[in-house]
Parts: structure tokens; sequence; C-alpha cells
């Protein structure tokens, strides 16, 4: 018992370090990649991470999202807000605990039609576990945590 405490401790803080930074830009983007360059249609409709491909790709909130098809970056383009991840591709769980921290493309939950990324399986698993409230204190701390 005490060492899952210290494991989750270790975490925590170590998510708290990795999201301290002055402003951060309303989308994760590494090197100007949304979510990894992983497809956010993809995650939704096939419940699955898919590298997106530079052919398929569409500048969207000053990131630039690609996809794996045409058809899946149509869909993106005629309606992103549909498919782009909660908290702009940040980790869930950070954003729900007060700061940003970096994602997991295979660290994600599709939850009542929404994408949610983690930091890593093991964030995830604890996101799972109390979702609801994680749901409702992100959407508090959003987009606050940018700042």
């Amino acid at each position: 018992m005490l060492r899952n405490i210290f494991i989750s401790l270790f975490v925590v803080l170590g998510l708290a370090v990795s999201g301290v930074n002055a402003s951060q830009p309303p989308v994760y983007a590494e090197d100007g990649v949304a979510i990894n360059g992983y497809d956010p249609v993809a995650y939704l409709e096939h419940i699955t991470a898919v590298e997106g491909e530079d052919e398929f790709s569409f500048e969207w909130m000053g990131a630039t999202w690609k996809f794996s098809s045409q058809e899946n970056l149509d869909k993106f383009m005629a309606s992103p807000e549909d498919y782009a991840p909660q908290y702009g591709g940040y980790c869930a769980y950070a954003v729900a605990k007060g700061y940003t921290a970096t994602t997991d493309p295979d660290a994600f939950t599709v939850h009542d039609g929404k994408l949610y990324l983690n930091y890593s399986q093991w964030v995830s698993r604890l996101w799972r576990l109390n979702m609801t409230r994680f749901i409702e204190q992100g959407d508090e701390n959003w987009p606050g945590v940018l700042e």
C-alpha cells in the first residue's frame, strides 16, 4: 500500500514538474504537430491510435494535425471541435490536477464521444478510476492551466 502511494506521488510530482512552463499553447504540439502526429478521427471512430500521414494534414489552432486518410481529414475539416481531443490534447489527468503534461499516443480514453489523452498507460489507468470526477475538475481548470 505504501509503495502504491509513493508511486502515485512520484507520477504526480513528475507530471507537475514536466508541466511547469510560462504560457502554454492551446494545443499540445511537439515541433508544431498536434497530438504526436496521430489521427484524432481514428481515435473516435475506430477506438485505436493510428499515426497520421504528412500528405493528409491540416493547420488548425496553430498546429499541424495529421490523418491516416483523406476521409478522416475531410471529417475533421468539416467539424474539428467534434474530433479534437479535450484540453487541447494535453494529459487529461494533469489538467484535472491543475497543470499540463505531454501525452502518450497509446494512453487514451474515449468517453461520451470525446477523446481524452494521458501522459502514460499507468496514468490512463488512474484516470479511469474516477474519470467522471476528473472530467469535472478538468473542465473547471481548462483553459486556465495554460497560463
